[in-house]
């Protein structure tokens, strides 16, 4: 089985795979093994239908898109063999891409298991909380020069990480966050080694940052965890621009580029 993981992963990174250090995930393993547990007529058997839904699952909760998570997916059955995947396992895992999705979108405030923080799509909808009070009469003049907010932006991505170390990394990060901006801030988790920060535009914008450098690197040297840290950490400002689809936008190309 690990020689399979190994081979659809590199074909998946060659080829269609945006972010090579966001794509191992427990499902894989189970979608692979349950293929080559289930004989030619693989497609069939119901376990590896449920590990497609899974697979399916975690990509949409991850943010990963449908395209994607499709052509990632025909990846694997080029490996082993076949044209393109059958459509009883595309099924699947689209539908288990959709159950993530509708999901997320329901709750909001969905969690991600290893930083702690909220998804993306959480700091969406705090973004266009910040989008609508700096539209209000009462807000113009103080947000005449914008929203009164900009973005904080960390990546500590540095290649390949198996899922364990990530975990790890990921759960140091949050902390470091939660420990430098604290209550009042909105963050969130965008995937693949990179988070963000709904912060006030003020004075001491620049100091925040310094802090939060040196806290990553503090809490990643406690774990022993530089070598899978991008050294330096990279931390910066983003302005935000005119419209709430354009700042959604601005997550989406930071967090996949």
């Amino acid at each position: 089985m690990p020689a399979l993981r190994d081979r659809w992963r590199d074909e998946s990174v060659r080829s269609v795979w945006l972010r090579p250090s966001d794509w191992y995930h427990p499902a894989v393993d189970a979608l692979a093994e349950a293929l080559l547990t289930g004989g030619p007529a693989a497609d069939g058997v119901p376990e590896v239908q449920a590990a497609a839904l899974d697979l399916g699952h975690a990509r949409g909760y991850d943010g990963v898109g449908i395209g994607e998570t499709l052509d990632d997916l025909a990846c694997l059955f080029r490996m082993l063999g076949a044209t393109e995947p059958p459509l009883v396992v595309v099924r699947a895992l689209c539908d288990g891409w959709a159950d993530a999705q509708a999901g997320v979108a329901t709750s909001g405030t969905a969690l991600d298991p290893e930083s702690g923080l909220p998804t993306r799509q959480y700091l969406g909808i705090r973004l266009a909380e910040t989008y609508r009070d700096a539209a209000l009469p009462t807000q113009r003049t103080r947000t005449a020069a914008g929203t009164g907010h900009h973005l904080v932006l960390v990546d500590v991505a540095a290649g390949d990480v198996d899922a364990f170390t990530r975990a790890a990394r990921s759960a140091a990060v949050g902390a470091a966050l939660t420990t430098t901006y604290g209550d009042g801030h909105p963050m969130a988790t965008l995937g693949g080694g990179v988070f963000a920060v709904l912060a006030r535009a003020d004075e001491d914008a620049w100091r925040p940052l310094e802090e939060l450098q040196r806290e990553i690197a503090r809490r990643c040297e406690r774990l022993e965890l530089r070598s899978a840290t991008r050294q330096p950490v990279r931390v910066w400002i983003e302005p935000l621009p005119a419209t709430h689809e354009q700042a959604l936008r601005t997550l989406e190309r930071a967090a996949r580029p």
